[in-house]
């Protein structure tokens, strides 16, 4: 499976992402393959931005 990242413009929620997130650690039963590790990766990077931009909203 290869990462999916939204197209510039596509916004998702943290939560959405988190959901993600757990999906992949239950689908890889707690060990990330290189692969799975790399899509990892860029899920957190899209959460923390997801977050920031919670953030800057509530201000």
């Amino acid at each position: 499976m290869s990462p999916q990242s939204p197209s510039p413009g596509s916004v998702r929620s943290a939560a959405e992402v988190n959901e993600q997130i757990r999906a992949l650690w239950l689908r890889a039963g707690g060990t990330l393959s290189a692969q799975e590790r790399e899509e990892y990766e860029l899920l957190v990077i899209e959460w923390a931005e997801a977050i920031r931009g919670q953030v800057i909203e509530a201000a």
